[in-house]
């Protein structure tokens, strides 16, 4: 088994790059397994990737890499020990330090046959001047820590700027290998990509071990203490799913409610910063078809995809604000109104279940969670939070 650790900050298009590896593995006929992480309660990516057909174990409440890397440690043994994939691609949230997942699947000692790929680390060429400025020091440390710098969202760069940004991030790091791509591109470039990445890939063995020796080599793995990435960002993100109880919605209906949601979302966020760079992005499920919202940095116009819901989804919106050198508790605030402005004007009542949050790693968290089981009506979130 490969293991693959793609990281990047916030919007640098971690989930589009995943999909189309995974896509361009199962051409081949390897067996692909995928962790998501999200900062947060709510799962979103994963839910995407699911609807392309991989297997996907979506890791939430918190970074992977500063407070669950015991829950990872249990994902990625009962993945080789009972799906046996023979890639396994792990996608950190934005605002980890993805060298340290990387580490600690070293450390979990799954066997020989168990081999780890060079580190992955997507940068927004579209965003690089921003990002260096709103967030450079945690910038910087991603891009240090990479063994493979991809500068993605190259058909958004006029090609004149190209060679400079690539000398620039060269510079950053003389020790990687830098690599243009864009997310809309799987030909000829998208191949060398991935050859850079697996550079035998004919060659990549099935997954050999048994059960009883995967769980036994992975036990002496423990966890090390570590920085919190999350308060190294500076990034505050606040999560949030709803329940749409009478919208009926159309497509059409849902992508004029989500567009002025965020909008409404990204309008409240400049207040707080002017120049914010992050990943705001929704998802309404009318369920028949996802409608999706993202918004990566204060300039940018709010960008749309439908997705096809799974057969028997409830109607449901999820919610992930993440933005640099903002308060957590603020952004909480300016989704919260947000939701309640929009959908209120719209005469569509909704509910918000706050999930039971169990820490099985025993690591302590002070992310303000609601009460267990508890359900709020929309027009309770402006007082509860």
């Amino acid at each position: 088994m490969q293991v693959i650790v793609v990281g990047g900050f916030l919007g640098s298009g971690k989930t589009t790059t995943i999909i189309n590896m995974g896509k361009y593995l199962a051409e081949k006929g390897k067996k692909v397994a995928i962790i998501v992480n999200e900062i947060g309660e709510i799962g979103i990516d994963g839910d995407v990737i699911k609807r392309f057909g991989f297997d996907t174990k979506e890791i939430t409440s918190g970074c992977i890499c500063c407070s669950l890397k015991v829950g990872l440690r249990t994902t990625v043994t009962l993945l080789a020990r009972e799906y046996k994939p023979d890639i396994l691609m792990i996608e950190p949230t934005g605002i980890a330090f993805p060298h340290i997942i990387r580490d600690e699947v070293e450390l979990m000692n799954l066997g020989e046959h168990v081999e780890i790929a060079p580190l992955v680390t997507l940068i927004d060429g579209s965003r690089f001047k921003h990002l260096m400025k709103e967030i450079k020091e945690f910038a910087m440390r991603q891009i240090i820590d990479a063994e493979i710098l991809v500068i993605n969202k190259v058909d958004l760069i006029e090609p004149i700027r190209l060679p400079i940004l690539e000398a620039s991030v060269q510079q950053l790091n003389p020790d990687a290998r830098v690599v243009l791509l864009s997310g809309k591109d799987t030909g000829e470039k998208f191949e060398n990509f991935m050859h850079i990445v697996l550079p035998d890939l004919k060659e990549i063995p099935e997954s050999a071990q048994t059960a009883e020796e995967l769980r036994v080599q992975a036990e002496p793995f423990a966890p090390r203490e570590t920085e919190s990435s999350i308060e190294a960002s500076k990034v505050g993100s606040y999560s949030a799913e709803f329940a749409v109880e009478n919208g009926n919605l159309s497509t059409d209906a849902a992508r004029e409610l989500t567009t002025e949601l965020i909008n409404t979302i990204k309008a409240k966020v400049l207040k707080l910063n002017p120049e914010f760079v992050g990943h705001i992005k929704l998802f309404l499920d009318n369920g028949s078809e996802t409608v999706k919202q993202s918004v990566t940095i204060f300039y940018e116009e709010p960008q749309e995809d439908i997705i096809k819901s799974k057969d028997g989804t409830a109607p449901t919106l999820k919610i992930l604000s993440a933005v640099s050198n903002v308060e957590k508790a603020a952004v909480r605030d300016a989704v919260n109104l947000s939701v309640q402005e929009v959908f209120e004007s719209k005469k569509i009542r909704a509910t918000k279940p706050e999930p039971a949050h169990n820490h099985e790693h025993g690591h302590q968290e002070n992310n303000n969670h609601g009460d267990q089981g508890h359900i709020q009506k929309i027009s309770d979130i402006k007082r509860n939070g």
